[in-house]
Parts: structure tokens; C-alpha cells; sequence
């Protein structure tokens, strides 16, 4: 089922930038207030996984990228991690459009090492992440 929602250009540079130059650390995408458009929410360097779970909203959907690293087996490892973040105290018309409107982003993202469903913050919490990304080769 597809919403109609496309995404921006915007969030495939900023995708770009974050997979290849290394600058950026995480982006959050969301719907433009129009709801015709994934955009660009926010792009950030900050390292800091904390920091990256607080830009995920209590009350509103939003999908993100995050350039996840992590030691496996001895050795320094990374994986571009797509979140699509649907808390349960989201607005049930939004969490219907955000998951009719995945595909959409995600097929744009050429890339991604691992997909992670969020609804609360143990979902995506590091250790459980880290357990997700062990597993993709």
C-alpha cells in the first residue's frame, strides 16, 4: 500500500553524504506538514547514541538512518542501521500513513546493512540493536 508520500531530493544527498564523506553520523527524516513529501528533519555528527534516541519523538513517527559501530569478534565494524520509529502514542492516522509511506524512502537508500522497527525505546536501544546488526553479515 503506498501513501503517495515521495521523497524529497534532499533526503538522498543527505543519505549520500552520511554513507560516503563520513561527516555525518545520523539523519531523521519525517512527512512535510502537507503530507506530500519525506524531507529532511535533521542531520547531526554528534556520535553519541543517547543523543540520537532523543531526536526520536515520544509522540511522532519518523524514520532515521544511523551509522551504527560496534565491536564483533575483535574487530571495529559499522552498519547503516534504517529506523522507522512508530510509538504507540503516535496518532494511529500517522503511524498508517509513516508505514504506507516506508517503502517509499527506503527504496532510496541504497545501502543499509540492517532494518529496525521501533515502538518504544527498549526497541532500539543499543544492546538490542547490537544484537540485530550481528546477525547481517
Amino acid at each position: 500500500m503506498s501513501s503517495g508520500v515521495v521523497p524529497a531530493p534532499e533526503c538522498r544527498d543527505a543519505f549520500a553524504e552520511l554513507k560516503m564523506s563520513k561527516t555525518l553520523k545520523y539523519i531523521t527524516f519525517k512527512i512535510n506538514d502537507k503530507k506530500t513529501e519525506i524531507i529532511v528533519d535533521k542531520t547531526s555528527s554528534d556520535p553519541d547514541y543517547e543523543t540520537f534516541l532523543k531526536d526520536l519523538p515520544p509522540d511522532a513517527c519518523k524514520w532515521a538512518v544511523y551509522d551504527f559501530e560496534f565491536t564483533h569478534e575483535g574487530s571495529p565494524r559499522n552498519k547503516l542501521c534504517f529506523y522507522s520509529w512508530s510509538p504507540d502514542t503516535a496518532p494511529i492516522r500517522a503511524k498508517m500513513v509513516h508505514a504506507a509511506s516506508k517503502d517509499a524512502l527506503r527504496k532510496t537508500l541504497d545501502g543499509i546493512g540492517a532494518d529496525i522497527q521501533g515502538t518504544d525505546s527498549v526497541e532500539v536501544s543499543f544492546d538490542v540493536v547490537l544484537e540485530k546488526v550481528k546477525r547481517f553479515k
